[in-house]
């Protein structure tokens, strides 16, 4: 007998899982179909942010910031311990404990959501039409009035030095590492490449980021990354810019890489090498023939600023469309579709994205970067505040880093926040909300925030805006 939906899913990620949930909150009935198999042949849902990406990597950074600050900073607390030691095992099952609780946690959601929640592979046939292939049985077909595909993306691979999980490793096995590798090249400096290298380089590693860029965070606002990168410096991450890669030379104690530079090229030995250069959408025979739904170039698929293919009742939405590969972009693209799906107003603005790299420093921002205003020749102003002049950043031993508002000379509206210092990913969402609201500097300028707090560091660099930062310089 054919399974009748109102909504299929394929994907179980950040985007579709909650597009699933939130149709079903809608009244609508769902299936929420995915694939996903771990090391050892688990099925879990919950995608890669959940599994091998942004929780496991965050548990991780978490374990190694805490052995790096017991053996440097405790000491300037008055706490004396004797030399840390470090379990990887212990830290490893603490990682994969949190990550079993959060999956087992949307098969939960499903149950009280009432979405039938199918462990399998996805492909939609045609409009209205979706094979289900389960991990064991025949394939079937569900049929539906709505389709959302959302079955995310992928670690790139070079075909230089392709992926052998031993030596030269994605993102997703350097979360597994049973010991710290003495010496560890990682190739791309971007969000991936800075956690995870600095993951193992506080663990004891040491690690060169290899970086074909030739900006430190080209995405970032030159004067952040300019500071983080040497706050990373100083931590001893050595961090090559304009380096490009050629190839990987496995050998008994490693791998041997070789690289281009301003310099004419040299060599690398390293024990393991992560490969970090970003990640490709997952529409390998996601559709079967002719369908109408588009692919582009680079295995996007297609979509308008509503997320709509062009054919019927047929959404895409996370990391398969544009935009950000960001699990809280995909979220917020799952409520919006599922919202219109029941015919409901929905809203997604694409300009108030916040990013954030979990490092420490942590690194955030949201809206335009400095050097965009000048490109687009948009008048704005600028305040900076430094964590240095902080109470609460010097208590807590973290007194480094910087927040930077740019607002509108015209009417004084924020147009992009620039973080780079303690929990500046819980920071960030002030400034979210405030250009959510089309909030002027002058707004934040007049909101009381406590004292003493991390706050108060937005706070004061949007009274440096107008050259009226109390507790520092106005230049």
């Amino acid at each position: 007998m054919t399974q009748t939906y109102d909504v299929v899913v394929i994907g179980a990620g950040p985007a579709g899982y909650v597009a699933a949930i939130r149709a079903a909150q809608n009244g609508l009935t769902v299936a929420c179909i995915d694939s996903w198999k771990n090391f050892d042949g688990s099925s879990a849902f919950g995608g890669t942010c959940l599994n091998a990406g942004c929780i496991p990597s965050k548990a991780l950074l978490e374990s190694s910031e805490l052995f790096h600050r017991a053996g440097h900073e405790f000491a300037e607390h008055g706490i004396s311990v004797s030399q840390p030691q470090i379990d990887i095992a212990a830290m490893q099952k603490r990682k994969n404990a949190i990550v079993k609780q959060f999956t087992g946690g949307i098969v939960q959601l499903f149950k009280a959501n009432k979405v039938t929640g199918l462990f399998g592979r996805g492909r939609m046939l045609a409009p209205g039409k979706v094979e289900f292939t389960p991990i064991e049985g025949d394939a079937e077909t569900l049929e539906c009035t709505h389709i959302v595909l959302a079955s995310g993306s992928t670690p790139i691979e070079l075909k230089a030095m392709p992926f052998d999980r031993e030596q030269i490793v994605d993102s997703w096995d350097a979360l597994e590492f049973d010991a710290t590798p003495k010496r560890l090249g990682v190739i791309g400096g971007g969000v991936i490449g800075l956690e995870l290298g600095s993951v193992w380089q506080r663990l004891g590693a040491e690690v060169t980021i290899l970086e074909a860029m030739d900006d430190f965070l080209f995405m970032a606002d030159r004067q952040i990354a300019k500071d983080a990168q040497r706050q990373f410096k100083r931590q001893g991450l050595d961090i090559r810019l304009g380096t490009m890669v050629k190839s990987a030379t496995r050998n008994d104690g490693g791998v041997t890489l070789a690289y281009d530079d301003k310099n004419g090229g040299g060599s690398l030995e390293v024990d393991k090498v992560i490969v970090a250069v970003g990640r490709r959408p997952n529409t390998e025979d996601l559709l079967a023939g002719d369908t109408g739904v588009r692919i582009d170039e680079r295995g996007f698929i297609v979509v308008d600023h509503e997320c709509r293919t062009g054919v019927p009742n047929v959404w895409a939405i996370g990391d398969v469309v544009r935009g950000p590969m960001l699990a809280h972009k995909g979220s917020e693209e799952g409520v919006a579709v599922a919202d219109r799906m029941a015919g409901k107003y929905a809203h997604m603005n694409y300009d108030v994205i916040p990013s954030v790299i979990y490092t420490a420093p942590e690194i955030a921002w949201v809206g335009k970067t400095e050097e965009e205003l000048k490109d687009a020749g948009t008048p704005y102003k600028a305040g900076t505040f430094g964590f240095g002049a902080n109470g609460r950043a010097k208590a807590l031993e973290q007194a480094t880093g910087m927040a930077k508002i740019l607002a509108s000379t015209e009417d004084d509206q924020v147009l992009g926040v620039h973080i780079v210092g303690p929990m500046a990913g819980e920071l960030i969402g002030e400034a979210v909300l405030a250009m959510e609201f089309s909030a002027s500097a002058e707004d934040i300028q007049r909101t009381i925030h406590a004292h003493p707090s991390l706050s108060e560091v937005l706070h004061e660099a949007a009274l440096a805006v107008d050259k009226r930062a109390i507790h520092g310089i106005n230049r």
